[in-house]
């Protein structure tokens, strides 16, 4: 006998749906595995077999053939026990195969009979919903994710025994409810506030102009200023995820395995603070059956690299390309993915080695070792940044008693109203913010005053500009003149702009 039930396969971030097809023949008794699958994968025959014998399966000495169809995609993961489980008693006249027709399938199976969460399972049922599929059964521990998606039945199973039962008659497992009171996502303590940070009025200044615009910001600073305290407080000024960025973000980090299984919908902009020892792997995404790396898991969010000339230089030229195109292409021997990239980078570094230029009665670093600190960032890395602002040092004033700033909730507030502007101001555009204007775009967009010509003209004569910077501090200049709610940039937008080019003054690298 032949049945055939509905999974899906994960490559990248997208989804691709397999049949996996079972049939029972007369033969020497076997069971076969077709279809392009992984070792993981032909696993599942010994899983399935003894979890099936040790819940009272018995099958008659027969020929059994799985096909995962199609099958010139490699199938990984431990995901295709429950189908192949299904499909083998469909197969043997165990239950109809018409119960399983139509239905997606996903989960692990022990040997024991117990089915066990997998990663992925929000993007399958997303599948299964672009597909019209009558309902999905995953595992109970991937109940509260498969949910998340409100328009496809999702049916939750403990155990074979459940499998059967939900395949039978699946209305009372639709109707589950899952653990009551423990809201879908984690409502995290609120304890980093912009107010925490004493003084350093310039840097909070620059980082609300990169927040509001979506602009890189570079900070360069001496050890102990306030770098990482600025960096670790970007996300809570910025405005809240809508839930279609909640479900796309909840989707990468369900196939990186990295959902609470508990709280499992993304409800904050993400924070990713690689180490500067990660590999250029790590940061970009791949292995053998890539998954997403630190620039896709910080979509949408922050992407903090603290300690920036300590990266090797192999993992930051690869930020070059998503920087600009706001997706990470990997090309592998199986095919070429793609990789969202949309997030705004933060980096942080000491103006030299020791971490005290220019106070020449601490550093003690020659100008050749200053030179050579500087250059392990590449000038087309840089120019990539829209902001470089230098944090100095707090004075004992700042420190003791100083008066506290402005709160996160206040700061966001007018991120907010500048992104609205921006908004309004590009609905017919492909772009929402001024950090993703294009070389067109900005002759469009960023009209200026004849005085705020004039200075430009002047700073380019003074310091080697290239086009790359020119179009940065156009896009900074932009952000800064809806914050101060004017249509026309004029001269003191192009100066604040400039100033926040640390990177081109003669002051810092000598």
């Amino acid at each position: 006998m032949f049945a055939s039930v509905l999974s899906a396969a994960i490559f990248g971030v997208e989804v691709c749906p397999v049949q996996v097809e079972a049939d029972v023949s007369n033969g020497l008794p076997s069971f076969i595995m077709v279809g392009f699958p992984s070792a993981q994968v032909k696993e599942a025959q010994d899983r399935v077999r003894t979890a099936l014998k040790n819940n009272g399966y018995q099958f008659p000495p027969k020929r059994i053939t799985v096909n995962f169809a199609p099958a010139d995609m490699k199938k990984e993961g431990a995901g295709f026990d429950v189908p192949v489980a299904a499909a083998v008693l469909a197969a043997f006249g165990m239950i109809s195969p018409q119960v399983i027709s139509g239905v997606m399938m996903s989960g692990e199976i022990g040997l024991d009979g117990e089915i066990h969460g997998v990663s992925g399972i929000l993007p399958i049922v997303l599948c299964a919903r672009n597909l019209g599929c009558r309902f999905c059964v995953v595992p109970y521990d991937n109940l509260k994710e498969g949910r998340l998606v409100s328009d496809v039945p999702v049916a939750g199973v403990k155990n074979l025994k459940e499998l059967i039962d939900c395949l039978l008659d699946p209305e009372p497992f639709l109707k589950t409810e899952t653990e009551e009171n423990i809201p879908l996502s984690a409502e995290k303590e609120k304890n980093m506030d912009f107010s925490d940070i004493e003084g350093q009025e310039s840097a909070k200044r620059a980082a609300e102009i990169a927040v509001s615009g979506f602009h890189n910001i570079l900070f360069i600073g001496s050890p102990g200023t306030g770098k990482t305290m600025l960096a670790r407080r970007l996300p809570t000024i910025m405005p809240g995820l809508g839930f279609e960025e909640k479900l796309e973000l909840t989707r990468i980090y369900s196939i990186a395995g990295l959902l609470s299984r508990e709280h499992p919908l993304i409800n904050e902009r993400p924070f990713r603070s690689p180490h500067h020892t990660s590999t250029p792997q790590a940061i970009a995404g791949g292995g053998r059956n890539p998954r997403p790396g630190e620039i896709t898991l910080a979509h949408k969010g922050v992407l903090f690299l603290d300690e920036m000339p300590e990266f090797s230089r192999a993992s930051l030229e690869l930020l070059r390309q998503p920087m600009e195109d706001k997706v990470i292409q990997i090309a592998r021997a199986s095919g070429t993915y793609s990789f969202p990239a949309d997030f705004m980078l933060c980096a942080a570094m000491n103006p030299c080695p020791c971490g005290y230029y220019p106070d020449l009665n601490k550093c003690t670093c020659t100008s050749g070792e200053i030179s050579h600190y500087m250059g392990k960032i590449s000038r087309p890395l840089l120019d990539r940044i829209d902001i470089s602002t230098e944090v100095p040092p707090i004075s004992f004033a700042q420190l003791h008693g100083g008066k506290r700033g402005e709160t996160s909730a206040v700061i966001r507030k007018r991120v907010e109203k500048v992104q609205k502007i921006q908004e309004e101001r590009y609905r017919d555009e492909e772009i929402n913010f001024n950090g993703q204007l294009g070389s067109r775009q900005i002759d469009k967009y960023c009209p200026l005053t004849d005085g705020a010509s004039r200075l430009l003209a002047r700073a380019f004569d003074q310091i080697a500009f290239s086009a790359r910077s020119y179009h940065r501090i156009m896009k900074v200049a932009r952000t800064i003149a809806d914050m101060d709610d004017e249509e026309i940039i004029a001269s003191h937008h192009i100066g604040e702009a400039l100033s926040y080019r640390v990177f081109d003054k003669n002051s810092v690298i000598k």
